[in-house]
């Protein structure tokens, strides 16, 4: 059979769409492994070979890649910024939650790395976006799990990272918006202006309840994230209207993204 080395050197080398197309339909395994447990879609997505990504998922890889494999394909799409990639892996089903298995130290504070967080601290906004649209939860890493210990300090929510990291006021806007709880984070001013802007839009947000539009909106995405529906918004029966108020766009935008 045509194992994972032959796969492998297709599109990570050069990303050849042709010979990958010509492998899987010669009865390539699709979901093969290496040494690594790396997938040919994990590889695929490491070289931005969006056309090789398509080409898996269509074959019917596993968009979470291999379960043994310390990293995953979400998880690189979104530390690297690839919104098309992302977005395809997660409409493919993808865990959008993905928790990396390698914990992370920051300014002395345990965290378990996920999509958002690294979205986040490497500044990509679109990723950010859409990771939150296809039902990333905003209060990631909330409440702490069983396996924190004394000696490792609690994990904190993406939207206290996203403040101790300086991140844009843009990225403290989108989690509020898609429901994240504002009384969470410990708040620790500092002399940023990022950082003041950041932290007076939440503690306005603070002072200020949800609107029943908004209330509403985050039930029902809610709703559609627990029946596994949420990467499906674009196919539901609704008036294109409603479409929008579901995916926090405008509602007499065009509904074409």
């Amino acid at each position: 059979s045509i194992r994972l080395n032959q796969l492998k050197c297709v599109f990570v080398c050069l990303g050849h769409l042709r010979c990958l197309q010509l492998l899987l339909a010669h009865g390539a395994e699709v979901d093969s492994v290496d040494v690594k447990a790396q997938t040919p879609l994990f590889s695929a997505v490491c070289g931005r070979y969006l056309g090789c990504v398509l080409a898996l998922l269509r074959a019917g890889a596993d968009p979470n890649g291999n379960l043994r494999n310390a990293g995953s394909p979400v998880l690189t799409a979104a530390r690297e910024g690839d919104a098309e990639i992302l977005r395809h892996l997660l409409r493919h089903g993808a865990e959008v939650n993905a928790r990396s298995k390698v914990t992370l130290w920051t300014s002395g504070v345990a965290v378990c790395s996920g999509p958002l967080y690294l979205a986040a601290v490497y500044g990509h906004l679109d990723c950010f976006r859409i990771l939150l649209l296809y039902g990333a939860d905003p209060n990631y890493n909330w409440p702490d799990d069983k396996s924190s210990t004394r000696a490792m300090p609690a994990r904190k929510t993406v939207l206290e990272m996203c403040l101790r990291h300086g991140c844009s006021v843009d990225f403290i806007r989108l989690l509020i918006e898609f429901g994240a709880n504002v009384y969470l984070p410990t708040l620790i001013i500092e002399k940023s202006t990022k950082q003041n802007e950041a932290l007076e839009l939440l503690l306005k947000e603070r002072g200020c309840p949800r609107s029943l539009v908004s209330q509403c909106r985050l039930s029902i995405r809610r709703h559609l994230k627990q029946v596994n529906r949420i990467q499906d918004l674009d196919s539901l029966d609704v008036p294109p209207r409603l479409l929008n108020y579901l995916k926090h766009k405008p509602m007499n935008c065009s509904i074409s993204q």
